[in-house]
């Protein structure tokens, strides 16, 4: 998968909420994480983010909205629950993406959100906690960026060969490959 992406929260309250999103972002490739005006003790955070995401990918603390800066060319992208944002499975991720999402009890602050080159919401009845939401985005973000193939029509696995993913070429099996890589019977063996 070209490109890269961030994701990071504003005015966030709950460490471990923060310490969950991190930790699915290690795990996801984020190339980076952030928060914007947010205390984040990384001891309780780490109470939930056991990958230590801040101690492997770059972290950064943003004091206040007009302090957060992102590499040139990088769109920031919104994920609210808005009558205008753009539905999740409807959205086209940008190749460079910094996320954002805003506090468990609250929303993305007006001058954040006119900041975001997009908004996009997760098609759900009502909010969703923080690292839930995060680690949905940046599943779509692979799904739909990675080079996987069609879903096939039928419930099921792929029927083709894969292609090459982002952490390496999976081998997936069928049932009938499993028997391919045994060397058939020696049928001038003799039997007992």
């Amino acid at each position: 998968m070209r490109g890269y992406f961030a994701i990071g929260v504003e005015g966030i309250s709950k460490a471990m909420n923060v310490g969950s999103l991190f930790r699915s972002a290690h795990a996801f490739g984020a190339s980076f994480v952030f928060t914007v005006a947010a205390a984040y003790p990384r001891g309780e955070g780490g109470k939930s983010d056991t990958s230590d995401a801040p101690g492997n990918v770059p972290f950064y603390s943003f004091p206040d909205v007009a302090s957060l800066l992102l590499p040139k060319d990088c769109t920031l992208v919104g994920v609210e629950l808005t009558d205008d944002a753009v539905e999740l499975p409807a959205f086209r991720h940008p190749a460079q993406a910094a996320y954002v999402l805003g506090p468990e009890r609250g929303a993305l602050s007006p001058a954040l959100s006119e900041r975001c080159g997009f908004v996009v919401k997760i098609p759900t009845r009502f909010s969703l906690n923080v690292g839930i939401a995060g680690a949905i985005v940046m599943y779509d973000r692979l799904t739909s960026l990675g080079r996987y193939p069609r879903r096939p029509e039928r419930p099921g696995g792929p029927a083709g060969e894969l292609a090459e993913h982002v952490f390496g070429d999976p081998k997936i099996r069928s049932k009938m490959e499993k028997f391919r890589d045994k060397p058939p019977p020696d049928e001038t063996a003799e039997t007992d």
